[in-house]
C-alpha cells in the first residue's frame, strides 16, 4: 500500500490503525506528489519500488498536489487500476465531486476523533485489501 500524506502524525495514526485491525501490510510513505509519482513509476530512488495494492491518497500536498496525482495516475495505463482512495480533511462537496470525476475509487473525510479514525482505517483496509478483488502486478 502507498500512503501519500505529507503530515507524519497521520502517517503515524494510520500505521497504527491497521496494526490494531491486525491488517498486515507493507505501507511505503511518500510526503508529496512528485515523489507520489516517481514512486508509482519506478524512476530515481524509486527504481525498485513494488506497485502498491492500494493508494491512500490526501488532496492538499506539497509540490504536486493530490487531484493532480489523482488525474495523472488514472490517465495512466499502467497505473489507473489501481485503487486509490482520497483520505483528506475537506469535507466540500466540491472537492469530493472532483476526487470522483478524477477517478477516485473512495473519498473519505478523515474524522477528527481517534476512535472514528481507527474505524474508518479499518474498514478501508478491510475492504480493500481483504475483500476486494484487485489486478495483479503487470
Amino acid at each position: 500500500m502507498l500512503h501519500i500524506e505529507d503530515n507524519a502524525g497521520d502517517v503515524r495514526l494510520v500505521a497504527e490503525a491497521l496494526h490494531e485491525a491486525n491488517i498486515e501490510v507493507q505501507v511505503d510513505v511518500v510526503p508529496d506528489g512528485s515523489q507520489a509519482m516517481a514512486f508509482l513509476r519506478r524512476e530515481g530512488q524509486f527504481a525498485a519500488a513494488p506497485r502498491p495494492n492500494l493508494i491512500l491518497l490526501d488532496l492538499n500536498l506539497p509540490r504536486k498536489g493530490g487531484r493532480e496525482v489523482l488525474s495523472e495516475l488514472k490517465s495512466d495505463p499502467a497505473l489507473r487500476a489501481i485503487p486509490v482512495v482520497v483520505l483528506t480533511t475537506s469535507t466540500a462537496p466540491m472537492d469530493i465531486a472532483e476526487a470522483y470525476d478524477l477517478h477516485a475509487n473512495c473519498y473519505v473525510t478523515k474524522p477528527v476523533d481517534l476512535e472514528a479514525l481507527f474505524e474508518a482505517i479499518s474498514a478501508i483496509g478491510k475492504f480493500w485489501l481483504r475483500r476486494a478483488k484487485l489486478p495483479a502486478d503487470p
